[in-house]
């Protein structure tokens, strides 16, 4: 990937995983993944619009997934889109944890395992330098 390419995506996600709003300075030893949203086994969509910005545990747990689960009403739903999607729309924070407030949200927030104990940790720690979300 050019690198002009990969640091407008970084710039245009403010420097943070644009599915669980990590920031990249938060894991300095741990590089942030330029992903394909909609997966390149699904469709050859290399477009600046198919392109997000993801921490490596997103990105892993994300994979090519398109769907999910919502835990709640048990029903298969798309997950979350960067590109499509408003954040404040299917999140919230209290403290560290990130809560999915709508199907999608919530579906994104198991797949992803956005609250896992590393993930938390991280989070409480930024938190706690001063870095806010």
């Amino acid at each position: 990937m050019e690198v002009a390419l990969r640091e407008h995506i970084r710039q245009r996600a403010r420097f943070r995983c644009e599915y669980c709003l990590l920031p990249e300075a938060a894991t300095p030893f741990t590089p942030f993944h330029v992903e394909h949203i909609i997966a390149k086994q699904h469709l050859i969509d290399d477009s600046i619009d198919n392109l997000a910005l993801a921490c490596d545990r997103c990105n892993a747990f994300k994979g090519p997934n398109l769907s999910s689960v919502d835990p709640v009403t048990l029903e298969i739903v798309n997950l979350f889109s960067p590109r499509r999607d408003v954040w404040d729309n299917h999140y919230l924070f209290q403290g560290s944890v990130v809560i999915g407030t709508t199907p999608k949200g919530r579906a994104t927030v198991q797949l992803l395992q956005m609250n896992a104990a590393r993930r938390l940790e991280l989070r409480e720690s930024w938190l706690a330098s001063g870095g806010q979300f």
